[in-house]
């Protein structure tokens, strides 16, 4: 439990009050992000921040922000705009925005680095301001993999332990300016195997969910050698849990085979709901609380066909909590599910979007959808089925249009994996530090 003591800092104190207040959700992937994220995209955005890994030999080959200009009214739409090279390679993954949105966190995979890009002073030139490289020493964890914000904090997820590399790992808690504050382990009593992926909140219950992943020892070989290894196979998560947000101590855990991934809680006012898909079982769950207020997980659909692996990879929430995107790796293909009933989710779309893709984002009123290619830097496909990129299309409802590509390998940009969206707006939407943690107190 955190001891709120005056080397804590005001954030905390801030943050126990916003969970007390019960701070609305974030409507926006804007769907993917932290509730406590401000000034959210509700029109046309009009960057895209890209996270991609370096290749060796494929220009300076060290990870890299890219921007790229997405809007279509602008003479640079769907072109690359500026790249911040990091000056190294370490397996680029994920990454996430502070509460005040000013900061983009993202980090290294394989060298546990956090990088911190400024995005604020100019949205369209994110600059490189700060890196942390203190995850392993503050924690004996390594391989930061989510960055989910908190009021004046940042909560970062491990896949892993500098001890034997395997799947046992924590989260770390920093502040807004890097320092470390404290460490969580993930449980391995009581059901639980230690593993971490995701983290998502719920305030208004009081609730962070966790997902589970694998190890160092696992993600940094090729797919190939792990699936036919049958004792790294045996090395995957196979639970969620639930845990007290305040008090940040595990309540339950779920048993849901096949690692889940990424979690979505529903945005719709009222709903306490959240989905995530297995990547091994290709399964999508349900977490919800039943009729005594239990929280209960469940399998409440299938994508795709599980003997042939597809790998589901990233999923998408619509902000009305009726819509789910979903993509997955092996196929290259993104699938749609109504979400109208959570407890039975039915696909009704579906189409090929790469050889391989991996994440997908969507704009705050659903109309356009961005999708990247790598998954990991030794798991994503060779030869001609390597494709690298960033895609845009429009959607009707009905069908996915492509109204443009980045194509990160002719660039020498990298391998294309997790984005954000910027907007030229936020560049002018800050006058002090205290800001947005006062705009989510009045929410």
């Amino acid at each position: 439990m955190i001891r709120f003591s005056r080397a804590m800092s005001y954030a905390a104190l801030v943050f126990v009050a916003a969970v007390s207040l019960g701070v609305p959700q974030a409507y926006g992937d804007e769907t993917c992000n932290s509730p406590y994220v401000t000034k959210l995209i509700k029109g046309q955005e009009d960057y895209v921040y890209v996270w991609a890994l370096g290749v060796e030999g494929l220009g300076d080959g060290s990870d890299k922000m890219v921007t790229v200009d997405v809007n279509p009214r602008s003479k640079n739409y769907g072109k690359a705009i500026q790249r911040v090279s990091v000056g190294s390679r370490g397996e680029a993954h994920h990454m996430g925005f502070t509460d005040d949105r000013r900061f983009l966190w993202a980090g290294g995979l394989e060298n546990s680095r956090i990088h911190v890009f400024d995005i604020a002073t100019d949205p369209g030139k994110p600059r490189l301001v700060n890196t942390i490289t203190n995850l392993a020493e503050k924690t004996g964890y390594v391989g930061p993999h989510t960055y989910y914000a908190l009021p004046g904090r940042m909560l970062v997820q491990a896949l892993s332990n500098a001890r034997d590399k395997g799947g046992v790992t924590g989260m770390a808690l920093y502040n807004n300016k890097g320092d470390f504050i404290a460490s969580y382990a993930m449980p391995v009593d009581n059901g639980g195997d230690g593993y971490g992926y995701d983290l998502a909140v719920n305030p208004r219950k009081n609730v962070l969910l966790t997902s589970s992943f694998t190890g160092y020892n696992n993600y940094m070989r090729s797919l190939g050698e792990v699936v036919k290894d049958p004792e790294a196979m045996k090395r995957f998560g196979n639970t969620m849990l639930i845990w007290d947000l305040k008090a940040m101590k595990p309540q339950k855990v779920f048993s849901v085979p096949g690692a889940p991934l990424e979690i979505r809680w529903s945005l719709k006012p009222g709903d306490n709901w959240a989905v995530a898909a297995t990547a091994l079982t290709s399964k999508i769950w349900l977490v919800k609380q039943d009729a005594k207020g239990e929280w209960q997980a469940k399998d409440v659909a299938t994508i795709g066909d599980p003997t042939k692996i597809p790998l589901p990879v990233d999923i998408s929430i619509t902000r009305d909590g009726k819509g789910l995107w979903v993509n997955t790796f092996m196929d290259g293909k993104t699938r749609y599910f109504d979400l109208s009933n959570p407890e039975a989710p039915k696909q009704t779309y579906e189409k090929q979007t790469g050889k391989q893709v991996n994440m997908i984002s969507q704009s705050w009123d659903g109309k356009r959808v961005y999708i990247t290619s790598s998954l990991l830097a030794n798991w994503d496909k060779g030869g001609a089925d390597n494709e690298q990129f960033l895609r845009g299309f429009t959607w009707n409802g009905k069908e996915l249009k492509q109204v443009f590509e980045v194509d990160f390998t002719a660039e020498k940009l990298g391998r294309a994996h997790h984005m954000k969206l910027g907007s030229k707006a936020l560049r002018t939407a800050y006058t002090r530090p205290e800001t947005s943690r006062q705009l989510a107190l009045n929410r």
